[in-house]
């Protein structure tokens, strides 16, 4: 396959590279002229693993963009995303917040698109890093020739840019086109890759990228809690780390990953509220527990918004709303243990905002209502709902029914099905 890379910086040369190791013919453009020669010199300014071999017995070379356009099978757009060096974290956090800039990837796009009139259509997937909702904004709109997009953000980390792109956690293509997703499936089929193929919508696929990488420093601030701990504490650190690592069950492992309603019963929440205290007796440079209970009710005091807009919609002529039912008291499904339930603490959220409601794990609806699943028993799920009810359904489980109105929350969909309303 022909190989066209537009952009070739730091990650889009050593992903050239790459792909030129595994038999396909690779060219590229690049705004910054002294990127042909790097190769001419078969040399680059910055530290790459496995760069000097590739270098040394490339083919690559640097061509015009409409010559690179009408060559290529292929396109890959890798412009620069980049953030304001006050919010790269090199420097303490500021107030304020600001998006990426994305001029490069909008002159980028503009530019592959001109070069792209009259010629066949081209796929031309975009790997630079950007927020949800980026390209539906400000790449779509541009498309008036044979640009065929498809998103395809790569999971790796400089230096070792080689190696993690022929060894990925995660092939991830966020689709816009069909025949664009043929060809870039076609691509990482010859660079046997496909068994880690993640295939989802462009808006989805955007979100992955940047919420896999704050899953990395989600981790990595918790290593360097427990290792303040250990320090204030006298507790060993590495004993630490090996004792939770070896957890591959339930801690290093997809459990507690699925959005639904947050952890319960009688060791999570009171550990978390009783380290609160240790962090404020020790002086701990950060309290992270109490940040992680707050995120868990304020994940609830959310949920709570979503039944109060309900029963604002629902109202009837007469100003009377749907009653209001949650459906579970239990922690967690297939028990009755009430201790440090979600369903509980939404509960009282709602009862401090004056909402009128009922609370059951046993409960057979009889007539038209606003239920929230507030725990996911499996016996939900063989529940006929009165029609003109409404359900909202964090764990996206309850399958439509119809004449009823289906809130899967986080579903990003909105479908009908024989009279039954779904909407995401």
């Amino acid at each position: 396959m022909r190989v066209g890379f537009v952009g070739c910086g730091k990650l889009g040369l050593m992903v050239a590279l790459a792909t030129e190791s595994k038999g396909h013919e690779v060219k590229g453009y690049d705004i910054d002229p002294k990127i042909a020669g790097y190769l001419k010199n078969r040399e680059i300014p910055f530290e790459e693993e496995h760069s000097s071999e590739l270098l040394a017995k490339t083919q690559m070379e640097m061509v015009p963009l409409n010559v690179l356009c009408r060559w290529a099978d292929l396109l890959f757009l890798a412009p620069q995303t980049p953030h304001q060096p006050k919010f790269e974290g090199a420097t303490p956090l500021p107030e304020d917040r600001a998006d990426f800039d994305y001029k490069y990837l909008v002159d980028c796009v503009k530019a592959v698109d001109l070069a792209l009139n009259g010629t066949t259509a081209k796929t031309c997937a975009i790997i630079s890093t950007v927020l949800p909702g980026t390209l539906e904004r400000e790449v779509l709109p541009l498309l008036k020739s044979r640009f065929r997009l498809v998103y395809t953000p790569q999971f790796i980390a400089m230096g070792t840019v080689y190696h993690d792109f022929l060894n990925p956690d995660l092939v991830l293509v966020g689709v816009h086109d069909a025949y664009a997703l043929e060809v870039i499936t076609k691509f990482y089929e010859s660079m046997g890759v496909t068994n880690k193929l993640f295939v989802t919508d462009l808006k989805t696929a955007e979100g992955i990228k940047v919420l896999y990488n704050t899953f990395i420093t989600t981790k990595t601030v918790l290593a360097n809690l427990y290792g303040e701990m250990a320090e204030r504490l006298g507790m060993n650190v590495e004993h630490i780390y090996k004792a939770l690592t070896s957890a591959t069950g339930r801690l290093i492992s997809p459990l507690y990953l699925k959005a639904g309603m947050g952890d319960g019963g009688g060791c999570h929440p009171r550990d978390n509220i009783a380290l609160s205290w240790v962090a404020r007796q020790h002086n701990l440079s950060f309290d992270f527990f109490t940040a992680l209970m707050t995120a868990r009710e304020k994940h609830c005091e959310w949920l709570a918004d979503l039944i109060s807009a309900e029963v604002e919609d629902q109202l009837d002529r007469e100003g009377r709303h749907l009653p209001v039912v949650i459906l579970g008291r239990a922690f967690k499904p297939e028990t009755n243990i009430e201790t440090g339930s979600p369903a509980l603490l939404l509960s009282s959220i709602l009862k401090r905002r004056g909402i009128a409601h009922g609370c059951f794990d046993n409960y057979i609806p009889r007539h038209p209502g606003i239920y929230f699943i507030g725990t996911q028993h499996e016996r939900y799920k063989h529940i006929n709902f009165p029609p003109g009810s409404v359900v909202i359904d964090p764990f996206r489980y309850i399958e439509p029914q119809v004449g009823v109105i289906l809130r899967s929350i986080g579903s990003a969909r909105e479908t009908v099905r024989e009279e039954a309303v779904v909407n995401g």
